[in-house]
């Protein structure tokens, strides 16, 4: 009776040691850290490594530091020139507190995901569509500086905000490809319009050139004449004018009355 009285009381302080260890050992991470409540006051930040509490006086709270993804759900958000659409995200976030990520919310991450998708709400509804379209990274960079702003108190450190993807109406697309269109269009016609005034302007400095020695202009007719009668299929009707033709008229006249003096 006695041995099994013994083996009973060795059994049972077997077990409270076990638990008592069991309760009173932990081994972090690298990227772990343990909040320490004493008698549930805020003793300390602990890890990593091996760390020893007292059971039923401390309790630990373990924590990640690593950079967590958290994805924004999609958000209907109207723009400043008052176009609908619907705009999804993700947040690149941390923690760099402990105390602060434990004490100071309840939960960090649900509550750094309602906040981000207000922020987005907020910060995308002052641009415009083609702003959204356009100048990403600078709307990227404004929420990221926003929501960072807000959850410094928390111990949070968001380190980037991207946005997914902006889905748009199909009769805002169709909007969006007659404006490009357009804008396509637009430019052409101004390319045009330099092409010509170049060209006019070269023809008008070429005019200047010819008109000083009248000779240059029956050889640029000379020559266009050789360039089109290269082609012998080829009837053409070249007209000379008569500030050309007056020249050699009045030679020939001149020469004539000569020859009949």
């Amino acid at each position: 009776m006695l041995n099994d009285y013994s083996f009973m009381v060795f059994f049972i302080a077997a077990a409270v040691l076990i638990w008592f260890f069991s309760s009173a050992i932990y081994i972090f991470r690298e990227y772990e850290r343990g909040v320490v409540f004493t008698l549930g006051r805020f003793w300390k930040v602990r890890g990593p490594g091996f760390v020893f509490i007292v059971p039923l006086i401390q309790k630990v709270v373990r924590v990640d530091l690593r950079t967590v993804v958290l994805e924004v759900p999609t958000q209907d958000v109207i723009s400043r020139d008052n176009v609908s659409v619907k705009v999804s995200a993700v947040v690149y976030l941390r923690v760099v507190d402990p105390e602060k990520a434990i004490i100071q919310v309840v939960d960090f991450l649900n509550a750094t995901s309602q906040l981000a998708q207000t922020m987005l709400r907020s910060v995308l509804g002052k641009h415009q569509l083609d702003d959204m379209l356009a100048e990403r990274e600078k709307l990227n960079t404004d929420i990221q500086q926003a929501l960072d702003a807000q959850t410094d108190s928390w111990g949070i450190k968001v380190s980037n905000v991207e946005i997914k993807q902006v889905d748009l109406t199909e009769s805002m697309i169709r909007a969006i490809a007659r404006q490009a269109e357009a804008e396509r269009e637009r430019r052409a016609k101004v390319i045009h319009a330099e092409g010509e005034l170049q060209a006019a302007e070269k023809l008008f400095q070429a005019a200047k050139i010819l008109a000083q020695e009248p000779q240059a202009i029956l050889l640029r007719y000379l020559e266009t004449l050789t360039v089109i009668g290269a082609d012998k299929n080829t009837t053409v009707v070249f007209p000379l004018p008569m500030d050309l033709v007056a020249p050699l008229m009045a030679k020939l006249k001149t020469g004539s009355d000569g020859g009949l003096g």
